[in-house]
């Protein structure tokens, strides 16, 4: 692409050509025109706060040099003027690379390559592996720019307002912009200095123009926002940089409306039963982003006002709450939201003190398939795939999306708190003490498991016995039933048999049933895995995997080979166990299918909150290409529940799933495994 660019020397100055990289856009420019205004001409991605005045430091780039065969030009050293007194005087907060120049400052004199570094592209591309934040491309809905406001006299026809209007088309081109009534106050203080210099924050997320939403004095060139995952359990944040992506800070809390209920549904039943019941909870989950704001700007050291950007996702009674709204209608048929729609409203609405903040809350799919859901979606990608993903976040409520660029199906499946450690005789949270990773020995019965907090396993001599098991969470809940199976202590209906004489000590009578006795304390307290732990594990596990089932009905497909455990509990899960209890389908790649994605939802938070492009595209995906399964009034989902509670699933074969196992087994060593796969026959054959 060739383009003509104006500059100040004037159409009959000589012109010469410019090529800017790694773009590929090209130019013609005239004599002395500033490299970063021959890239604004051209359309080319250079990023700048201080509009040209050598001061940001962020429009830095190269100039290669030699014979450029793709686009028949010789690059030579006199290509741009030599360093000037700005640059040779620059003490900005970003280091002037060597070999590189200022853009705002480097003239053009003759046919030039530029190459324009990604810390200086304004949408570089953003690689945060821990987050999986892999191939986000910054698209800021805020922008910095510092203005030089002209003085005025006695008599002069302007406002204040108007003057920063005026200011921001003619130093950055940027027309029709208004400026925020909230700020009006802080208008006059900033410009009371000599030079009447200050820099402003313009928003796009109220105004597709620009709103004005911050001002300070002189030049700043840092602005942050918060992206935050509002979990029924738990609550995850993370403070950014709003300019380049980088992560200051995370942190995370329990979410305080626990004690009212640790369910959703149990929150739903406090507001209904207790007048300003909702008032309580709204009150609880506000103050608590509240404070872990403040949290995480004391972590990175940022003053408040530089606060301009909170990203919130949540589930629907979250979501409901957080903005005020009565969720009530969320406990029953037809389970209908408020509103699906994605908001931009004022953080100060939410009782969030950052006035110069606006809050984005992320698009609902459904009245139990929520923003967090959304935002999953939006970083997994399913919709931007030519083959089947399948997204398991596993919770309370397991939210379920399958499909691919061609459409999506999304549900939710009420898994209940089983699999957090709620109704288990001898479930905990993961926490220090508690057991994550479980083996059994198939000929012995003798268990062996790790705890969070120690690395080594029960019978290592590492393992410090001093220190106390507290129970089983929700990673550990799934291997023991894996092991149980596996090892025969129970078939496939879930039923514990009856000990053999030379395992009594370890499957023993418990009324009229039998338990398995994980862990004995040095004291002789025994921690068991009862008959009733295992149906509340079947029930959870087979409404996931019905909720699973039905999708895969509804999208015509019988096999899936990419399947994502999203949230903090899928995180920690082991795939084979995953596929060996039928948690997820058993396909042709077992195991290996699935992986562990951690918190996908506040990863898509994060990405909504860095790029304005990624929340149209999740806005625009939620409305036209999910389609939405109510579990609940899907006549095929008692059938499909039924099949499912059977280790693994009635309809798929217990050998490819022990030995999927075994392989893994031997790969990393870990306990030992039967001789023949398969679970013995439950009718002829006792332990």
């Amino acid at each position: 692409m060739t383009t003509t660019a104006n500059s100040s020397a004037g159409d009959e100055a000589p012109r010469v050509r410019a090529v800017f990289t790694p773009s590929g856009l090209e130019t013609s420019v005239a004599i002395n025109t500033s490299v970063l205004d021959a890239a604004r001409a051209l359309g080319v991605d250079v990023d700048s706060v201080c509009g040209g005045r050598g001061i940001c430091g962020r429009c830095q780039v190269s100039a290669p040099l030699g014979t450029f065969d793709k686009w028949a030009l010789t690059a030579r050293s006199d290509g741009l003027t030599p360093p000037n007194e700005t640059e040779a005087n620059y003490r900005g907060k970003r280091t002037l690379k060597t070999g590189h120049r200022l853009g705002c400052q480097a003239l053009i004199v003759s046919d030039v390559i530029i190459d324009v570094p990604p810390e200086s592209q304004i949408h570089k591309q953003v690689v945060r592996k821990a987050l999986r934040m892999d191939g986000v491309v910054l698209d800021p809905t805020v922008r910095l720019h510092y203005l030089e406001i002209p003085k005025t006299l006695l008599g002069d026809d302007a406002t204040a307002s108007q003057l920063i209007i005026n200011a921001l088309a003619e130093q950055w081109e940027r027309h029709q912009v208004r400026v925020s009534p909230s700020i009006l106050s802080e208008l006059h203080p900033a410009m009371a200095t000599d030079d009447q210099a200050v820099t402003v924050a313009v928003s796009t997320a109220l105004a597709a123009t620009g709103e004005v939403v911050a001002i300070w004095r002189g030049f700043v060139d840092a602005a942050c926002g918060v992206a935050i995952d509002v979990g029924s359990t738990t609550v995850a944040g993370h403070l950014l940089d709003l300019a380049t992506g980088e992560v200051l800070a995370s942190a995370g809390r329990m979410n305080p409306q626990i004690r009212f209920g640790e369910d959703l549904m149990s929150r739903v039943s406090f507001v209904m039963m207790n007048p300003g019941g909702r008032v309580e909870l709204t009150n609880a989950i506000r103050s608590a982003l509240a404070e872990l704001i403040a949290e995480l700007l004391e972590a990175a050291s940022r003053p408040a006002n530089t606060m301009l950007s909170v990203t919130l996702v949540g589930n629907p009674v979250m979501h409901h709450l957080l903005l005020g709204i009565d969720p009530t209608p969320l406990g029953a048929a037809p389970f209908v939201l408020a509103t699906a729609d994605p908001l931009t409203i004022s953080a100060r609405s939410l009782d969030l003190p950052y006035p110069n903040a606006t809050a984005y809350i992320g698009p609902c799919i459904a009245g139990h398939v929520g923003a967090d859901t959304a935002a999953a979606i939006l970083a997994e990608g399913p919709h931007r795939g030519e083959t089947n993903q399948l997204l398991v976040d596993v919770g309370t409520n397991a939210e379920i999306v399958l499909g691919s660029r061609a459409g999506l199906f999304a549900a939710s499946s009420p898994t209940g708190p089983a699999f957090e450690g709620a109704q288990l005789s001898c479930g905990v949270r993961a926490t220090t003490g508690a057991i994550e990773r479980v083996r059994i020995d198939p000929i012995t019965l003798e268990p062996r498991f790790r705890v969070i907090g120690q690395e080594a396993w029960s019978d290592e001599d590492e393992f410090d016995h001093s220190r106390p098991v507290v129970g089983v969470c929700g990673s550990g809940i799934i291997e023991v039933m894996g092991e149980m199976f596996t090892s025969g202590v129970m078939d496939s209906e879930g039923v514990i048999r009856p000990p053999k004489p030379e395992h009594a000590d370890r499957v023993v009578a418990d009324d009229r049933t039998f338990s398995f006795v994980l862990h004995r304390s040095s004291a002789g307290a025994e921690m068991r895995i009862t008959q009733n732990d295992v149906r509340a594990i079947q029930l959870a596990k087979a409404a996931l995997r019905a909720g699973i089932d039905l999708l895969m009905e509804h999208a015509g497909v019988t096999e899936v080979n990419d399947i994502r455990l999203a949230g903090a509990f899928g995180a920690h899960i082991d795939p084979v166990y995953a596929v060996g209890i039928g948690l997820v389908p058993n396909g042709s790649r077992g195991a290996d299918a699935v992986q562990s994605t951690g918190n996908s939802a506040g990863n898509g938070a994060v990405r909504m909150l860095l790029s304005g492009a990624d929340r149209t595209e999740i806005a625009t995906v939620v409305a036209t290409q999910v389609t939405k399964i109510e579990t609940a009034t899907e006549p095929r989902f008692q059938d499909l529940f039924v099949d499912a509670m059977a280790f693994p699933h009635r309809r798929e074969s217990p050998l490819a799933t022990a030995t999927g196992a075994r392989r893994r087994r031997r790969r990393t060593g870990e306990g030992s495994v039967p001789s023949d796969p398969s679970p013995p026959n439950t009718e002829t054959e006792n332990v």
